[in-house]
């Protein structure tokens, strides 16, 4: 019996043996190994496995769905999400027109100039995040007025340097768009947490600076933007300090920083937040119209254009002596501008586990730009809502 048992628990070791047995892989030839390497990398997705054994209708139908994400979750748009999104846009609206005149004024541009929508109309269609808000950023409205600025004064010469702006601009969507046409999303992936939190925290403190001369009322600042540059030009210009202007900027400050921190104690508040920048510019806005402080040294942004923006198409620079300055800049605001969107898409996605596209992101960003620089639009991109709405757990694209 003990021999029996013997050879049983040897015959099973031996079958367990063979059933754990590991084949060794197919020899591969070099080719054959950069060609799985590279589809790993480009095509990670397998965006051609949707089609195959599909008919013809269903193909034309996955097609148009790759292509325009709102085909996708839009069938499955509900009341519930419209209230939410009524909510959000209501937000974004009272952040982005004191947010958008400061960022046009940052980049030495007409404040009417990012105030078109047809930029976020096109986001809507091609985008896949649900979190974020289209519109200029800071640190790329900063550096596309500092390049430019470097040849063509916008003070002398507005018009070509408006046109320059918008030339820039279609350069940057045409090489944000190419980078998603040759699927280099994956280059997104090397962002790293400390890279995005040093790039966000660099570009706070570069805009902050800038600020500087608005909030004291110098007339004559430096171009540069280093922290010695721009601190020297605000001591060497102490005559031109405006202490009206500097008690207003200061009470608006105060208030805005108030109303945060009421927000971030009671977030069932968050309109508070939310509201306290369109109630700052209404506010000073009307004692400004009221005290008539433009004629005691406080200045103002003056009339407006009214109604939509004019098409500009017809002032795009692709010729000329300013051809390389376009270009250059296009690239560099490009790149400044996408790696903050998806960046910072990505972080909302995985902190409310969904995806966000890059190659795709990429795309609607740059057809964003090329649109945008034919409606008098400058540089946009993605930026991170200043409220958080804890209640809403789910959001479609705004």
């Amino acid at each position: 019996m003990e021999a029996k048992a013997s050879t049983m628990h040897s015959h099973c070791l031996e079958i367990a043996m063979e059933a754990h047995k590991v084949v060794t892989p197919p020899p591969m030839s070099t080719v054959q190994k950069l060609k799985i390497r590279l589809k790993e990398t480009f095509f990670p997705d397998d965006p051609l496995r949707q089609f195959k054994g599909q008919p013809t209708k269903k193909k034309l139908i996955l097609g148009a769905q790759y292509i325009f994400p709102i085909l996708q979750w839009g069938p499955n748009y509900s009341l519930k999400l419209f209230k939410s999104d009524i909510v959000a846009g209501l937000t974004i609206a009272s952040l982005a027109i004191p947010q958008g005149i400061s960022y046009a004024k940052l980049a030495n541009l007409p404040p009417i100039v990012d105030s078109s929508f047809v930029p976020p109309l096109v986001y809507a269609v091609l985008g896949s995040s649900r979190d974020l808000a289209v519109g200029p950023v800071s640190i790329a409205s900063l550096i596309l007025g500092s390049m430019l600025r470097q040849e063509v004064s916008p003070s002398n010469n507005p018009l070509l340097f408006l046109q320059l702006a918008f030339s820039s601009t279609f350069f940057a969507g045409l090489f944000q768009a190419s980078l998603g046409l040759l699927r280099l999303g994956f280059i997104i992936d090397f962002l790293s947490k400390a890279t995005l939190i040093g790039f966000m925290a660099g570009a706070a403190i570069i805009v902050s600076l800038q600020q500087l001369k608005s909030l004291l009322g110098i007339t004559n600042f430096t171009k540069q933007m280093g922290l010695v540059p721009v601190l020297s030009s605000v001591f060497h210009n102490r005559k031109e300090w405006s202490w009206q202007t500097i008690v207003m900027g200061f009470c608006f400050l105060v208030l805005l920083l108030l109303a945060r921190h009421v927000s971030m104690k009671r977030p069932k508040l968050f309109w508070v937040s939310a509201g306290a920048p369109l109630v700052s510019v209404i506010a000073s806005t009307l004692l400004v119209f009221a005290s008539k402080a433009n004629n005691h040294g406080i200045s103002v942004i003056g009339k407006l254009q009214e109604g939509l923006n004019p098409p500009s198409w017809h002032m795009l620079h692709f010729h000329g002596s300013h051809l390389g300055l376009v270009m250059k800049t296009g690239l560099v605001t490009g790149i400044l501008s996408l790696t903050e969107g998806i960046a910072v898409g990505r972080t909302f996605a995985a902190l409310k586990d969904y995806q966000v596209d890059g190659n795709k992101e990429m795309i609607a960003i740059g057809l964003m730009n090329v649109v945008g620089s034919s409606t008098s639009c400058y540089v946009h991109s993605q930026g991170q809502l200043s409220i958080t709405m804890q209640e809403q757990k789910q959001q479609p694209l705004t």
